[in-house]
């Protein structure tokens, strides 16, 4: 017997063992040229953080910016990497999420890029990362950053009917993405820091939007409604923007299953906010495509340049796979969500040759009025520009993967 061959072969055997159990077990390996590879074998969910932290070695450059600034959709995909780290426990994680928060909040607690006047809505929401960030460092810089948000909610300018304005340069003007970016940060802060006092107010402001924005014909929700009817793009009789995107919709459905969490189920207010959460779910399964993503502009599936789109389809997937295993939904809904994650991965993820997954066809930007103007047509939604990877795609994709454990 030729024993140096045997062993060679036992060690080889050996080797390709801890490979494999490596591979399927580990976040990630790397190979000869020391290139990042993310194992297919891992959930969706965590492949799907390897790659944006791949691709973003440092959480600011997250979105592709060049500086560390403080913006929403750090907000988003650092909350839903939040989410998946309560599940893995991970110290890369915890530290992805930490250094972003210390590359903007200085030793006083003020937040490098952030402009109270500017009455930003979208400005709260990134806020988030800082409960879990406080309660494990006990550092009060992030006590004083939550301060400091929570501070501008009090003087956010209003509508005459109590709802935020979106932001200062957009009066008397209520966008359904603003019930994702300060409600559930208000609800989070006032049930940890002011027992609750603050609920009603956070109810309040779905309240609006569902008695004035939503129509009675789809049940759908328009993405914008114009309390003094003033813009040019307001319905002169409602004041709402003509169209429905479905991004705008999932923000508030997102909005309504996070705050939902903080409020108990003995409050009077609990039922009202499950109740908008049905209506929406239950109108949106009637747009739902046979490969069960959404379209871009929900209700016109088929028509000319509309596109099955990802950021919106994520975010419903998460809203209604939440919601059903919180209770706030039927369980139909956990089927409808696990339909719609399974088009995105077998029709708009794409995997690269590293592991690391891609997901297309997400709309990069829509909004209303500003320079150059933007008149909420059908026209502009569908030629929005696109953009692979977008955080408002992957982080919801993050967040569905996770309520539904794929």
């Amino acid at each position: 017997m030729n024993y140096s061959r045997t062993i060679n072969t036992f060690f080889k055997v050996s080797l390709t063992l801890v490979l494999f159990v490596t591979s399927s077990k580990a976040i990630s390996q790397t190979n000869g040229d020391n290139k990042v590879i993310i194992s297919k074998q891992l959930k969706w969910s965590e492949r799907m953080a390897l790659s944006i932290m791949h691709r973003h070695p440092e959480a600011y450059m997250i979105d592709d910016a060049k500086q560390p600034h403080w913006d929403y959709v750090h907000g988003l995909v650092l909350t839903s990497l939040e989410e998946l780290n309560k599940q893995k426990k991970d110290a890369k994680y915890f530290d992805y999420i930490k250094k972003y928060a210390d590359d903007l909040i200085d030793k006083d607690g003020n937040i490098a890029t952030y402009k109270e006047e500017a009455y930003n809505i979208d400005m709260i929401v990134a806020g988030r990362i800082l409960f879990n960030l406080y309660a494990t460092t006990k550092d009060n810089r992030y006590l004083v950053a939550m301060q400091t948000l929570r501070k501008q909610l009090d003087n956010q300018p209003r509508t005459a009917s109590g709802g935020f304005w979106h932001k200062k340069i957009y009066p008397n003007q209520m966008w359904l993405d603003g019930l994702y970016m300060g409600e559930p940060f208000y609800a989070q802060y006032t049930v940890a820091y002011e027992n609750g006092a603050k609920l009603d107010d956070i109810a309040k402001q779905f309240e609006l939007i569902q008695l004035h924005a939503t129509d009675k014909k789809t049940g759908l929700l328009y993405h914008a409604w114009d309390e003094i009817k003033q813009m040019p793009w307001a319905n002169k009789e409602t004041g709402n923007s003509p169209n429905f995107w479905s991004r705008s919709i999932g923000w508030y459905m997102m909005a309504l299953v996070d705050v939902l969490d903080y409020f108990p189920k003995n409050h009077p207010k609990q039922k009202e906010l499950a109740a908008y959460l049905n209506n929406i779910a239950t109108s949106l399964v009637k747009f739902q495509d046979p490969s069960g993503i959404w379209y871009q502009v929900t209700d016109k599936g088929g028509a000319p340049g509309n596109y099955l789109e990802s950021s919106g389809t994520s975010m419903f997937a998460y809203a209604m796979a939440k919601g059903a295993n919180k209770g706030y939904l039927p369980k139909k809904f956990k089927t409808i969500a696990a339909k719609a994650f399974d088009g995105l991965t077998s029709k708009l993820i794409k995997v690269d040759p590293n592991g690391a997954i891609t997901i297309t066809n997400a709309c990069a930007v829509a909004g209303l009025g500003g320079t150059p103007y933007r008149d909420g047509s059908y026209e502009y939604y569908i030629n929005e520009r696109k953009k692979d990877n977008d955080p408002k795609a992957t982080g919801p994709f993050i967040l569905a993967a996770l309520e539904l454990n794929k």
